[in-house]
């Protein structure tokens, strides 16, 4: 019998949002179940990158930003939304094929924040995801729609941080 799929938002100001998205998908490649990660604006390498290749395929990462993360203008590098919409486009592809289990759009958020993709597009994305399939978005300052969207909310908060003291990313940690 196939699970019921709800959408996760993961969102604020706190570190972890990723994180959090990536525990699940440990966890879910745990139970054989298949992640498919769409990262918005990152291309540079990240340590799960690696990580990822250990878990017999069930988890992929796709990475749809520049090596050095997003420039934030206003209005948005062309190039920035070019790839912002290849992502979603990988979205809607993947969710029509119901092609994994679970579908985790890391930083769709902070993409819609920067208007690298629309609001309504994430919505959209949200009210067509297969019944079965979870849906997973990350990312800082979520809509009060897209919130409302959603079945679970988890807002990550900041009370202190190490990097306030100056200490950068350490890999394996933050990176």
């Amino acid at each position: 019998m196939k699970m019921s799929g709800y959408t996760q938002i993961y969102t604020g100001d706190g570190k972890g949002k990723t994180t959090a998205a990536l525990g699940l998908a440990l966890r879910a490649a745990g139970c054989g179940l298949s992640t498919n990660i769409i990262q918005f604006m990152k291309g540079q390498h990240y340590s799960e990158l690696d990580a990822v290749k250990m878990l017999s395929g069930l988890v992929i990462i796709e990475q749809y930003g520049d090596p050095h993360f997003c420039r934030f203008s206003d209005p948005p590098d062309s190039e920035d939304v070019a790839r912002a919409l290849s992502g979603l486009k990988r979205i809607r592809k993947l969710m029509r094929a119901s092609a994994c289990d679970i579908l985790i759009a890391d930083e769709a958020i902070t993409a819609v924040m920067f208007k690298l993709i629309a609001e309504e597009d994430l919505l959209q994305v949200i009210n067509t995801k297969p019944e079965n399939m979870e849906l997973v978005l990350t990312g800082r300052g979520a809509t009060q729609a897209l919130i409302d969207a959603a079945d679970l909310v988890t807002v990550m908060h900041e009370e202190k941080h190490y990097y306030t003291k100056g200490i950068q990313a350490r890999k394996g940690i933050e990176n």
